[in-house]
């Protein structure tokens, strides 16, 4: 079992940064890929960012490409994501979730366990 709570969001003005994190409980933590996803208000679910189980592979939307930097602690079972030049359309609620994969991919029934959301609103 994977328990998985996000955390850092908040508000922040466009250009500003914010960084997320992603807490496990679980032991296993390490066997796990992570992905960062984002949903806005009557939008799907999309992923923006996912690095493999050895923190070796990650993936970026190409809407954060540059912008953001995902990166992963085992020894603290806490995946990070450090989110750069925000802009209002980053605006969302971001859920980190872990895939028994232990690697990346874009489709959220493939994860197994998720966190709570945390919200990240960029407004002036």
């Amino acid at each position: 079992q994977v328990q998985l709570v996000a955390s850092g969001g908040g508000l922040v003005k466009p250009g500003g940064s914010l960084r997320l994190s992603c807490a496990s409980s679980g032991r296993t933590f390490n066997n796990y890929g992570i992905g960062w996803f984002r949903q806005a208000p009557g939008e799907e679910r999309k992923l923006v960012s996912c690095i493999f189980w050895n923190g070796r592979n990650t993936y970026y939307a190409d809407s954060v490409k540059g912008r953001l930097t995902i990166s992963r602690d085992n020894t603290k079972n806490t995946v990070y994501l450090q989110m750069t030049n925000l802009k209002p359309d980053d605006t969302a609620v971001y859920y980190c979730a872990a895939s028994s994969g232990a690697g990346c991919t874009s489709s959220p029934t493939s994860y197994n366990y998720w966190g709570q959301g945390t919200q990240v609103t960029v407004s002036s």
